[in-house]
């Protein structure tokens, strides 16, 4: 029997839930936008109870029971990005991963997990063995041709071996390689087309142009300064690094690419960050001539990748505050030469690497997330203005900042997290508004010192 006590609990939890559910809602007038890497780290209550019932259903052999509670935990209310039905002792389900559609059955014995990636019009033998060599990298799945020549990723267990742990990891792996390599293989390969992409929401032709506008414009911004000359490349290559991570990790996060470009800007953070030797002046050459090639990109290219799509599992991983933390402390003082010698530019790269970093490569804790899109917004106005967003918190013309409307937004912030973060109390007498580096220096360090100790 459940006690009361349980049943309050429940009753108040489910109260909380719907009351931050608004509060988390879109802020009225705002478009539906999303930003950067999806994260299936920020769960709700109810995913987390639909895992322990899969553990438990698993312990006592109801495999296709633990199935389904693997599926409520996998899937998104807000997103409908998991389906299944049972009949006749069978499962079937379909799972939703950016441009993928990831099917599968489960009976009694065993469980199939299948993406049709692309389909082949021609074998050629490049793409073929490429995907042979790629198996070797594999854990869970292994790629394939099925009877129609499509080529497709595949996992399959016996249910007594496919826990919730494990079924986790190799859909995951499935799932994120299924997604990545279809636009890659068909933009590279012209006897490849796509193939189960019915699900794509194309994005409206203003937001697409926006988009365009925005990378084209950033890249050659930053690519003008440093050919101009305005600091030194051979003296100061580490502010011209600054400059070129900061420009990559933005147009991630802002126009949150698919296909070609996503896959552009993961190399040029692999290159840069790799042990290979070379100097910090040679892998800044390097990603230059990275950026200059998404520069010359059609139009048209880039738009056959702005789509909106559904997700289930994030490539980043989660990082607790300190990470968070130990990433200001580290890098946030080398802004202060740049400052303080007017090389305004390359000092506002900084903390915009800090930033950008942080969402590029790890899923911060969520009020972190929240605040560094608000960063964002503060420093890129006409962006958000074109892509729709009402307030605008920096006015580039005067020059100056809506101290009340950061301000509010940032209280807010706080109390839309408040319910797992109840100590979360952003120090707002410490922002500097004198001008943008004072700012931005200041904003990380609030974000620094912020307490956030998380309770479930």
């Amino acid at each position: 029997m459940i006690s009361s006590y349980k049943i309050r609990n429940f009753l108040l939890m489910s109260i909380f839930d719907q009351f931050f559910k608004k509060k988390n809602a879109p802020r009225e007038g705002d478009p539906q936008v999303s930003f950067g890497r999806f994260s299936d780290s920020y769960k709700q209550t109810r995913q987390y109870d639909a895992w322990d019932i899969a553990l438990d259903k698993f312990e006592h052999e109801e495999y296709l029971e633990s199935f389904k509670s693997f599926f409520d935990y996998l899937n998104d209310d807000r997103e409908e990005n998991v389906k299944y039905s049972q009949q006749e002792g069978k499962l079937e389900f379909e799972i939703l991963q950016g441009s993928k559609k990831i099917c599968g059955v489960a009976d009694r014995t065993k469980i199939r997990v299948e993406a049709k990636i692309a389909k082949a019009n021609d074998l050629n033998i490049t793409f073929m063995r490429r995907m042979v060599e790629r198996n070797f990298g594999l854990d869970y799945s292994r790629f394939g041709l099925d009877s129609e020549n499509n080529i497709t990723i595949v996992f399959d267990s016996f249910v007594l071996d496919a826990s919730p742990y494990k079924l986790y990891y190799a859909i995951r792996e499935l799932a994120i390689i299924a997604d990545k390599h279809d636009d890659l293989l068909i933009d590279e390969f012209k006897e490849l087309q796509a193939i189960e992409n019915k699900h794509l929401v194309a994005l409206p032709d203003e937001v697409k142009i926006t988009k365009y506008n925005f990378i084209t414009s950033r890249i050659k911004d930053v690519l003008e300064y440093i050919e101009n000359d305005e600091l030194k490349a051979d003296q100061y290559p580490g502010g011209i690094s600054y400059l070129l991570l900061d420009l990559c990790y933005k147009l991630d996060y802002l126009t949150k690419p698919e296909g070609f470009m996503m896959e552009a800007l993961e190399r040029i953070n692999r290159l840069f960050f790799a042990k290979d030797g070379k100097s910090t002046e040679q892998k800044n050459e390097m990603l230059q001539k990275e950026l200059e090639l998404l520069s010359l990109r059609p139009k048209e290219e880039y738009f056959k990748e702005m789509y909106r799509v559904k997700t289930t599992f994030g490539i980043t991983s989660p990082v607790t505050h300190e990470r968070v933390i130990g990433l200001i402390d580290e890098v946030l003082h080398h802004m202060d030469w740049y400052r303080d010698n007017e090389y305004e530019k390359v000092a506002l790269a900084i903390p915009g690497y800090i930033v950008g970093n942080c969402l590029f490569n790890y899923a911060v804790p969520k009020p972190v997330k929240d605040l560094y899109t608000l960063y964002y917004q503060i420093f890129e106005p006409d962006y958000f203005h074109q892509l729709g967003f009402k307030t605008v918190f920096f006015d580039p013309q005067k020059k100056g900042f809506d101290k009340r409307k950061i301000k509010n937004r940032i209280k807010e912030i706080a109390l839309q997290n408040k319910r797992l973060y109840p100590t979360m109390a952003p120090n707002l007498s410490k922002l500097n508004f004198n001008n943008l580096t004072d700012f931005a220096k200041s904003y990380l360090l609030m974000v620094k010192e912020l307490d956030l100790v998380r309770v479930e």
